[in-house]
């Protein structure tokens, strides 16, 4: 199969062109400015590409409802130009082939669990944690939609008792997101992520909140995996402090080996890299082309 893949990210899209195997063969990158532009590019791109089929996993939130008149639409986004915008509408007006629409991070829990980190597993939580944060999440081998699709980047979380900071979300202020996204650091600290790799209170506050939230997570879906990605991540030195607050927070009170061995093979960074959003989208076109 020749799949055309897409990962639609606020800050960035990146198409690229692969196989059922997971297998990327060309790839390319447009920073995400106007639709008109971004989705010019995209556009253009495969255009000349002649895929079978192509996977969509967009930033959010999203219409993923088949039967809506806005399916295929990005809905209440902050991100100017873009609130209820239908990409999925836009890209069909001019490559006709079967389309697989989901969210970014649902996309990326797909491909990690088809090729990655929870590859073999039925279940697993993907959270990106960024210049936004989000999470996808596979359940039972299905990813997990509903009324809307999860939103776990906006979980309400309780406060590190020394942050004074306001909280970055336009929406809810002090949720997940306003806390401990990338936006969020460099305005607390008036520096962005990657210049604060020696501040130890930085870390000890993302920790504090990244780890309120995977403990939730466990509660609520019990994945066998929990995979954490985006470019906050890329601190390394935020993944042991993460599954220590986790094993404090759980007290012992899950009773599973996988949570009782310091956790360092249950809380993970992608097996995929940067490539699980894309490979994703592989996943969502060769799903699209078999059910067809």
């Amino acid at each position: 199969m020749k799949l055309g893949a897409i990962e639609a990210g606020g800050t960035k899209f990146v198409c690229g062109i692969g196989n059922e195997h997971g297998e990327i063969t060309d790839r390319v990158s447009f920073p995400t400015t106007t639709p008109e532009e971004t989705m010019g590019q995209v556009i253009q791109y495969f255009k000349e590409k002649d895929v079978e089929a192509i996977g969509i996993g967009s930033f959010g939130p999203v219409d993923l409802n088949k039967s809506s008149s806005t399916y295929g639409y990005i809905t209440t986004t902050p991100k100017p130009h873009w609130n209820q915008y239908p990409v999925l509408g836009e890209l069909k007006k001019h490559v006709n082939v079967p389309m697989g629409f989901d969210t970014d991070v649902n996309a990326a829990a797909l491909g990690e669990a088809e090729w990655g980190a929870a590859r073999g597993l039925s279940s697993c939580v993907y959270v990106t944690i960024g210049t936004g944060i989000g999470a996808g999440a596979l359940v039972e081998g299905k990813l997990l939609h509903g009324l809307l699709h999860p939103e776990m980047g906006h979980i309400l979380i309780k406060r590190h008792p020394e942050d004074s900071f306001a909280g970055k979300c336009p929406y809810h202020h002090e949720c997940l997101e306003g806390m401990a996204a990338g936006p969020a650091i460099e305005q607390r600290w008036g520096k962005k992520g990657y210049e604060l790799e020696q501040n130890d209170k930085v870390w000890e506050f993302q920790a504090y909140y990244l780890a309120q939230a995977v403990t939730n997570f466990i509660y609520i879906l019990s994945p066998e995996k929990i995979i954490l990605g985006g470019g906050v991540m890329k601190q390394q030195q935020l993944f042991p402090l993460i599954r220590n607050k986790v094993s404090q927070m759980l007290n012992g009170y899950v009773q599973k080996q996988e949570l009782a061995s310091g956790l360092d093979d249950y809380i993970v960074p992608p097996g995929l890299g940067d490539n699980a959003g894309l490979s994703g989208a592989l996943v969502l076109a060769k799903r699209e082309l078999q059910q067809q």
